[in-house]
C-alpha cells in the first residue's frame, strides 16, 4: 500500500534530517578528536615560534572557527527538526514545505562543515596525522555527503524564500 502524498513528503524530510544529523554527528567527532590530538600530540610548524602545535596562532584560529561552524551546524539540524515536529502535528502544504526547506538548509550547511574538522591542513603538519587514523573522519564524510548534492538544495531554498516556490516532493530534499 502505498502512502499517502502528505506522509511521503513528510518521510522525506524526517529521512533527509536523519542524514544532516549523521553529517552533523561526523563533524562534532572530528572536532573534539582533533582538538585532543592538537593539545596533546601535534607538533608545531617548525615556523610557528612556539613549542607547542596548541600555541600557533594559525592553529588557535582554525580551533575557534570550526566549533562556530559544528555548533551553528547544530542549531540548523535542531531548527530542522523543530519544523518537521510541526509538520508532523499540522501537516498542510506550507508546513510540510517549511520543514523540507529546513532540512535543507541544515543538510547543505553540515555537508562542507562535516568534512572540515577532518581535514588535517589545520592541526597538524606531517604525516602523524594519518597515523592516528583521524582521517576516517574526513573519509566518512566525504562519502556521506556525495549522495545528495547540496547545491541542489540550496537551488530550492532560493526558489522558496525569493519566489515563495514550494520544493519539489521528492526524495531527495
Amino acid at each position: 500500500m502505498l502512502a499517502r502524498r502528505e506522509d511521503r513528503t513528510l518521510h522525506v524530510a524526517y529521512s533527509q534530517l536523519l542524514h544532516a544529523a549523521i553529517d552533523v554527528g561526523i563533524a562534532g567527532g572530528a572536532l573534539e578528536e582533533a582538538l585532543e590530538f592538537v593539545r596533546t600530540k601535534a607538533r608545531p610548524w617548525f615556523e610557528s615560534g612556539h613549542d607547542r602545535a596548541a600555541g600557533d596562532p594559525f592553529v588557535i584560529q582554525r580551533a575557534g572557527e570550526l566549533p562556530v561552524k559544528v555548533r551553528a551546524a547544530e542549531a540548523l539540524l535542531d531548527r530542522a527538526a523543530q519544523a518537521v515536529d510541526t509538520a508532523r502535528d499540522d501537516r498542510t502544504d506550507e508546513t510540510a514545505a517549511a520543514a523540507s526547506i529546513a532540512v535543507a538548509a541544515a543538510k547543505a550547511f553540515a555537508d562542507p562543515v562535516a568534512v572540515e574538522p577532518g581535514n588535517a591542513s589545520w592541526a597538524a603538519p606531517g604525516p602523524a596525522w594519518t597515523g592516528l587514523n583521524l582521517h576516517r573522519h574526513w573519509r566518512n564524510a566525504c562519502t556521506h555527503t556525495l549522495h545528495d548534492p547540496a547545491r541542489w538544495k540550496i537551488q530550492h531554498i532560493g526558489r522558496y524564500v525569493l519566489n515563495g516556490r514550494l520544493p519539489p516532493r521528492h526524495g531527495l530534499l
